[in-house]
Order: structure tokens, then sequence, then C-alpha cells
């Protein structure tokens, strides 16, 4: 038997291999043994004070009164402990952090803390280092005693390793920490979470319909903070705090909150999504009269968002003691969409404010004098005021663009010299109701104890039931319908500004309404020449139909005699 002739063809060499972009790791500091000060990296007046001593008495000094905390690090984030005493102090703090590669270094530096002291001195320090595996395993080293090698495997995210580290010097005690790798993030959009891929793997040919693509948006909601610092650098209080974004060139900033631990924001952001791997940089700052604080920072991963699946995520703040953000991301694609699902570019929101009930007494005699001030997105209106009651009745509806920004109601209590008070505030969610349908509710007002604001809102469709009509109008009628979209917008912007005093929007508001003043002359010149052009038309045919009728014919036929 004689094997026939095969043509064999080489293929392209294919990587099946995921790239891990990201990590979330937990670390918990556990102990520490046998520290000792005569072994510890002191200063040199600590090591001279120590020699002067007999050997007993430095033994027993040793640890006495040793007051120590670690120091977290891990890029450019870090966390601390708190304060323990003895040579065997016992810490079991938890701390989550980030990783913004598939490898990096976490470092524990040791320092002692002196009672009544204002200066911390570093004592030694000790590192473990972790790397991704390809088989979505992870990999904990670190050097031993007689630089030995430590090494664990974690087989699978959320195995918990624990490691005995030794610190740098001779005998100068272990650390015992506990790691947990929770989350690998990949290139391709998917993560691993507790040894379970999370979304779908690459293709075979190498690529992934999740990579980033321009034409994207991102929407990053900035919902709120956790543990922030409370206190600047001078252990003042801030008026407020505020976020910043910066994405590429974008620039972002956040309202500013009252400045607390647990700040809320519920705020939204747009930006055109990069391709190539761009970080989203936050910082966080607090608002002072000379010069804002800055309190935080942090960097996210964008690269790899799958449509249609939010994340909602805590970031840790770097080159601080504690703090976290919290963001709800999400990628959606523009010739999907031209926003957040469920907002439209042609409609608007509708929203009635009909009463409110059970609203904290402001004044003394346990009355207020309410009213509703609404933002949506940079539009601000308010409602009328009313005067000595807790169950007001506004019945009052305001207008706003739909275009997904989140919509705020904020109960004020009105004063004529002191500044007004808030009695409660709340979100509205309206991004995904039905189109054109009412939405009635009674919502629990935040912040306060009690209170309770009756709402109707709506999100306008006009073109909806319209649809199919729509798609064979002329562009005249669509530029028409789209120049009286822009016209309504534009006086609701008008009256947010003017509420606002706000001349520099005003001037800025101006310029573009001059701009659309042309394009609707422009568009009077061109409705004029079309009709010019049908009555000509018209006019034609009229004609044809004349000569070609037989009445007319016989009509101009001569008689005979």
């Amino acid at each position: 038997m004689v094997e026939p002739r095969r043509n064999c063809f080489s293929l392209p060499a294919v990587n099946l291999f995921k790239r891990a972009v990201a990590g979330v790791l937990s670390v918990t500091v556990m102990s520490a043994s046998k520290l000792s000060r005569s072994n510890l990296r002191t200063s040199p007046s600590r090591k001279q004070h120590s020699s002067s001593t007999d050997g007993y008495v430095e033994n027993s000094n040793d640890y006495k009164d040793l007051r120590t905390f670690v120091e977290v690090e891990l890029e450019e984030l870090t966390r601390r402990t708190e304060v323990q005493p003895g040579s065997c102090p016992r810490w079991d703090s938890k701390f989550n952090m980030t990783l913004h590669e598939d490898a990096g270094t976490i470092k524990f530096n040791l320092f002692e803390c002196t009672p009544g002291g204002v200066k911390y001195d570093y004592l030694t320090s000790c590192e473990v280092k972790m790397r991704y595996v390809a088989d979505d395993s992870t990999i904990f080293w670190a050097t031993g005693a007689d630089s030995t090698a430590i090494a664990r495997h974690a087989e699978f995210c959320g195995k918990e390793i624990e490691m005995t580290v030794p610190f740098e010097g001779i005998n100068s005690g272990e650390l015992t920490v506990k790691l947990i790798l929770k989350e690998w993030q990949f290139a391709d959009g998917s993560h691993s979470s507790n040894g379970l891929p999370m979304s779908s793997q690459p293709s075979l040919n190498g690529t992934s319909s999740f990579l980033p693509r321009t034409g994207r948006k991102i929407y990053v909601t900035i919902a709120e903070g956790k543990d922030l610092p409370s206190k600047d650098k001078y252990g003042k209080l801030g008026s407020g705090c505020y976020v910043k974004f910066q994405y590429g060139k974008a620039l972002k900033r956040s309202r500013t909150v009252p400045h607390t631990s647990d700040a809320i924001w519920n705020q939204k952001f747009e930006f055109d999504e990069i391709a190539g791997g761009e970080y989203l940089k936050i910082k966080c700052f607090i608002e002072e009269m000379f010069a804002d604080e800055n309190i935080g920072s942090a960097r996210v991963n964008l690269e790899g968002l799958i449509e249609g699946s939010p994340r909602d995520v805590w970031i840790p703040l770097e080159k601080v003691n504690s703090g976290e953000l919290r963001l709800q991301i999400e990628a959606v694609r523009v010739e999907d969409s031209e926003g957040p699902k469920g907002s439209t570019s042609n409609g608007w929101v509708e929203l009635a404010l009909i009463e409110a009930k059970d609203l904290v007494g402001a004044d003394l005699r346990g009355t207020s004098d309410p009213y509703v001030r609404v933002q949506y997105g940079n539009l601000k209106r308010r409602t009328k005021v009313m005067y000595k009651t807790v169950n007001p009745k506004w019945h009052q509806t305001l207008e706003f663009p739909d275009d997904g920004s989140p919509l705020e109601l904020h109960v004020k209590d009105h004063n004529h010299l002191l500044p007004t008070s808030s009695i409660g505030d709340c979100v509205v969610e309206y991004q995904r109701l039905p189109p054109n349908q009412m939405f009635d509710k009674w919502i629990p007002l935040q912040n306060v104890k009690k209170g309770e604001i009756h709402i109707q809102v709506t999100r306008k469709v006009p073109d909806l039931e319209k649809k199919s009509s729509l798609d064979s109008e002329s562009s005249v009628t669509k530029a028409r319908r789209q120049i009286s979209n822009q016209m309504k917008q534009m006086m609701i912007k008008f009256q947010s500004l003017i509420e606002d005093d706000d001349l520099e929007g005003l001037s800025a508001s101006l310029h573009e309404m001059e701009s659309l003043h042309d394009t609707q002359e422009e568009f009077m010149v061109q409705l004029e020449t079309e009709q010019t052009l049908l009555l000509s038309k018209i006019n034609e045919l009229g004609q044809e139909i004349i000569n070609s009728s037989p009445s007319y014919a016989l009509s101009r036929r001569p008689t005979l005699p």
C-alpha cells in the first residue's frame, strides 16, 4: 500500500495564551516575631545608646516600649496597619490592592512609632514577588533565611496563601502575611475569579471581538467613597471634596460634596474610548480656600471592556493610608446607541414635582420653607418656595434634554439671610424607563431621618410612534425637526444659565445660538428653493395634462360650416 501524495500547508502560529493586564489582590498583615532593637536597622544614635549598656540591660530593653506598624507598598499604592507594642506584635490588618501589570512586588516596611513623637523611624523591610502564570494560576516567592527561596503556588484565584518572610538583616525578625489573588483581568475583556472564567475565551485567530476599538463610548459613574481621609495635612476639616478624571486629553471634574469619609457623588461622565491601553487617571481633592489638597490618586485599566457588561468596582487610592472610590464603568458602541442604555438623542425628560410629605422641620417652630433644586448633568433648575410647611405641594413640571445624565433632587430649606440647609436628597433612576410612559412614585429622601417626595417622570420620544413615516421623510422635514429640537434644548439651557447667573456660560451659549440662527436661515433658503422648484414642476405637469386631455383637444378643433 502506498500513501497518496498530500500537500502540506504551513499555518501561522497562534498564541492562545491570554495576556493579563491587571489584578485585584487581598493582603493581610498578620503578625511579626523576634523583633529586637539591637538587630533592627536603627539610627546611629540609637546604636550608640544601646552599645553603652551591658548585655543584660540591652537584651531586656530590646523590645521594651517597642511600638511598630507595617506599611504595605504595591506600585504607587500604600496602606498601613495600626500601631502595636512588643517584640511579637499582631495586627491582622486586611487591605485590598490593585496591580496594573501581570507581575509585581509587594513591599512590607516596618516602622517604629515613638510615643509623643511626630517622626516615624524606619527599621527594616521585606518583600514578596508575584507573577501570573499562563494556566491562570499565580506564583508568590520571597527570599528566605540564608538566601533560600520561599515559594507558594495558588492554582486558582481565591486561594489563600500564607507566608512567613524574614526581614532584611541578620536576626531582624519575621513577618507573617496572607495573600489572596482575587481576580486577574485580561486584555480580551475576560477575567478569572475564584478559578472560573467569567467571560469568553479568545478566538482561534488570536484576536477578540472585545478588543478596544475607536468609536465606542465609555461611561464612568463615580458613585461614592469609603474611608477617605477626613482631615488635611494640617489636621483641619475641609469644606468639601471632589474628584478629577483624566482619560487621554479629556479632563472631567465631579461636583463638590460635603467632605466626609464616606462621600456620595452618583455622577456620570462620558469619554471616547482610546485604543492602546490608556489608563483612566483619578485624583481626589479636598477643597481649601487657597489651594486644594490632593488626598489620593488611582489608575484604572479600561482595556478590554465588554459591551453590555457594566463593571462595579472599588478602587483603592494610592499615596495615602486609606480610602477607596466606587466606580461603575460601562462601554457602549456608538452605532448601537447614542448614549447610555435608555437614552435618546431627540427626546427629552419631563419631570413633574408634585409634592412632599413628612419633611424635616428646619426652623425653630418645627416647619420649613422647602423648595427643590434639580440637577441634571450640568443643568440646574429649581421650584418655587413653599413657606412654613413640611408637606409642600409644588405641582411644577421641568424639562431636560434626554442625554442619560443623572437626575438628582435636592430638597432645601429657604432662608433670606442665612445659607440654605439641606433637608434631603435623592436620585431618580429614569434611564431604563420605557419611552412615553409616565413613572409615578414616592421616593424616600436620603441623608435625613424622614421625608418623601412625590414625582412623575416621563421619557418623551415624539418620533417613536411615527418611526415608519419618518423613514420616508424628506431631508427638509428632518432638518426642520432637528432645528426645532435644538432650539428647544437651547432655551432650556438658557433658562438654567440665567438662574445660576453664569455669565460665561451665557456668552458661550449666545455664540451657539448665532450658529443655530445661521443654520435656520440656510434652511429657509433651501425651503424657498425647493418650494419654487415644486411650483414649477406642478405648472409643467398641469400643462402636460391639459395638452394630453381629449376634451381639450376637441374644444380646440375648428367647426365645419
